[in-house]
């Protein structure tokens, strides 16, 4: 559920995240703060969530690259983390790894990037 604001941009974008835990996500890319993060809540509701649900989960300015990271603890439970504002694909990369090393974090179960965004806010295989 990815949605990059239409219009022109000029200069740096930042990138929105918006979470209703176990129903649904939004995502947007845009250049004010508040228009930004209002998007990514309008697509977690297009996913079926009810608005009260959907939390407004991270803004990075500038978005730079950026990742959805699927994270489960060993009873079970399971959300969304997300990063942002990498400089580059290798910074991000990099920034995963410290986020899934089950070495400090030994309660985890599974941890993998499911989505990523590029610094112009175009939405990436994660591979």
């Amino acid at each position: 559920m990815t949605s990059v604001m239409a219009g022109a941009q000029d200069g740096p974008i930042g990138i929105a995240f918006a979470e209703a835990p176990e129903q649904s996500s939004g995502v947007c890319t845009g250049q004010s703060t508040d228009k930004t993060l209002a998007c990514a809540r309008e697509k977690c509701v297009e996913g079926g969530a009810m608005a009260q649900d959907c939390l407004r989960v991270k803004w990075c300015y500038p978005a730079g690259w950026s990742a959805d990271l699927f994270v489960q603890h060993q009873e079970g439970l399971h959300w969304h983390e997300y990063l942002c504002g990498w400089d580059s694909k290798q910074a991000v990369l990099a920034a995963i790894e410290v986020a899934c090393d089950r070495e400090r974090r030994s309660y985890i179960i599974e941890c993998s990037a499911v989505r990523f965004w590029d610094d112009k806010g175009q939405e990436l295989e994660a591979n």
